[in-house]
């Protein structure tokens, strides 16, 4: 039977889905697809995933929309004079494991009556949630988790990127029982090497 897709999302914009991504995929030799990518399109997150994942197996599909303003995807869409249908985003053929990213958190709007999480209902996907320490993380990261239960939507866990911040994580682990999947720590430096080491550093 082949496996669920893995949908990482997070609990905001730039706390490292895209990090946390490429050690994934390199993990698990899985596919990677972004069906939405809303800027930088000459450095997507699709070019930046594989250029850091080194094996041969996995396969890195294309966006389903490629806006080209950084917004909220309802937005781009909007600028570029196009709207988000949800019905064309379909998974594409995999014959591996699959690894979806997001875009931005799970209340992202794609349309006026799509968001992110429903998104991730359709596509059948369980989610791994990246969350990062700061001050209101835990406000975000709990009503993140919450969403994904009233929405039951399966969570395979939990992910912390970034400096370490052990009051924070053990309230945030306790408190949902959500199962932690690994610490990412800070890199100087992001390079193949360091994303495959990063591996040893995730369970899943």
């Amino acid at each position: 039977m082949q496996n669920k897709p893995l949908f990482v999302t997070g609990i905001g914009t730039g706390i490292g889905k895209t990090l946390v991504s490429a050690i994934l995929v390199e993990k698990l030799k899985a596919d990677y697809w972004k069906p939405i990518q809303a800027g930088e399109l000459d450095n997507s997150d699709t070019m930046r995933v594989r250029e850091l994942v080194s094996n041969s197996t996995s396969i890195f599909h294309p966006e389903t929309y490629r806006l080209t303003q950084p917004y909220s995807p309802h937005k781009a869409a909007a600028l570029d004079g196009i709207a988000i249908n949800e019905n064309t985003i379909n998974l594409p053929q995999a014959n591996n494991q699959l690894l979806i990213e997001g875009a931005g958190g799970l209340m992202v709007p794609l349309n006026d009556h799509c968001l992110m999480i429903d998104l991730i209902t359709r596509l059948g996907a369980d989610v791994v949630l990246v969350s990062q320490n700061y001050l209101g993380s835990i406000n975000h990261t709990l009503l993140s988790i919450e969403a994904l239960k009233q929405r039951q939507i399966p969570v395979k866990g939990i992910i912390f990127n970034g400096d370490a911040n052990p009051s924070t994580e053990d309230y945030i682990l306790k408190y949902t029982g959500i199962k932690l999947l690994g610490n990412i720590p800070t890199f100087e430096n992001i390079s193949g090497d360091a994303i495959a080491e990063a591996g040893d550093l995730v369970t899943l």
